[in-house]
């Protein structure tokens, strides 16, 4: 399914899943009228309460070590719809909750961390997905921040790794919000703008405690209806009605403020369902450009993302998702050129 898990569900249907893969909500991925969900008449109004349950984590095997983190969100929120002419709509949606952090928690896309205690003194970088996407801190910017990610005394020793031996025992409990305006003018065209704010609320982080903020802008055009059923008969002559491109830019800061970078995806898509089960494939370049505090040069990412949705009721939906991306360049003394993931699943419940 190709638009906005909130949304989906807020039209009684099921969910997609993860801009990432968190219990925020994704960003739209395709136009509102694909996944079978019931669409807003025009000149009405409907509300929908939404609480998402997800468990995800993050495997960054492009560094040394495989640094690996985890977090179990959930989000209670609510949906707002007013139906448009032809078809469209405009939505307000929002969502807060806890995040039950482990190892570390979910940072912004490409955040370089600095060693400052007279060792390497070359950036290393991570590239863990943001979905879900988010921003990533520690606390101490000219202290050993890898182990501290990961819950060590920060003073114990000078290991710069990420703590890889220790695993990610729980951290803390943070707080993630999510706000978004969503237009489908009709049933092709989704434009939507979101701020994904996150609280770290102790030590842990390097880059502090406090608010991190990440704005995402999403552009998603369909090709066909979205009424794509295999398991009704659909063959190859109607693929083209699963088709999309979504264009997506993503700008996040840290806790203390520092600019962390931005990043572009232009990643076209099929989606398509097989009785129930709704699949979307999408892939293609990220268009990445690191803020000024890593000294870096912009480079061009490649990713995709398998996300699935399984309705058990009209308001119980089942999701999982996938996002592999491969970093072009080895950038620092902690590798940075290869592949990293993201996966995540999750229970919706819409009221």
């Amino acid at each position: 399914m190709i638009f906005s898990r909130l949304s989906f569900l807020s039209a009684a249907a099921g969910l997609a899943l993860l801009l990432a893969g968190d219990a925020s909500i994704r960003g739209v991925h395709a136009h509102g009228g694909h996944g079978g969900g019931e669409q807003v008449p025009e000149g009405e109004f409907k509300v929908t309460p939404v609480i998402t349950i997800e468990g995800h984590g993050g495997f960054e095997t492009n560094l040394d070590g495989k640094p690996e983190h985890y977090a179990i969100d959930g989000q209670f929120g609510y949906v707002f719809e007013w139906g448009l002419p032809n078809n469209g709509v405009f939505a307000i949606e929002g969502s807060i909750g806890p995040s039950a952090v482990y190892g570390e928690a979910e940072h912004f896309y490409g955040i370089v961390h600095a060693h400052g205690d007279g060792h390497d003194d070359h950036a290393a970088t991570t590239t863990a997905h943001d979905d879900h996407d988010d921003d990533h801190d520690d606390d101490h910017d000219h202290e050993d921040e890898h182990e501290d990610e990961h819950g060590h005394d920060d003073h114990a020793h000078d290991d710069h790794g990420h703590a890889h031996a220790s695993g990610a025992p729980f951290k803390r409990t943070d707080i993630r919000g999510y706000l978004a305006a969503r237009y489908q003018p009709n049933d092709r065209l989704a434009l939507q703008v979101a701020w994904m704010p996150y609280y770290v609320t102790g030590k842990g982080e390097e880059m502090g405690e406090g608010l991190k903020n990440e704005i995402g802008v999403n552009v998603t055009y369909a090709f066909g209806d979205g009424d794509v059923n295999f398991a009704l008969g659909d063959g190859l002559e109607d693929v083209i009605d699963g088709v999309f491109i979504s264009v997506e830019n993503r700008t996040g800061w840290e806790a203390n403020g520092t600019y962390i970078g931005n990043y572009t995806d232009l990643w076209p898509g099929f989606g398509f369902n097989v009785d129930l089960l709704n699949i979307t494939l999408s892939g293609g370049p990220r268009f990445y450009s690191p803020g000024s505090y890593s000294g870096l040069s912009s480079r061009t990412d490649w990713g995709g993302e398998l996300e699935m949705e399984y309705p058990i009721t009209d308001t119980i939906a089942l999701f999982a998702h996938w996002e592999p991306i491969y970093s072009s360049e080895d950038w620092g003394s902690e590798g940075g050129k290869g592949w990293n993931h993201h996966i995540g699943t999750g229970v919706t419940f819409s009221f």
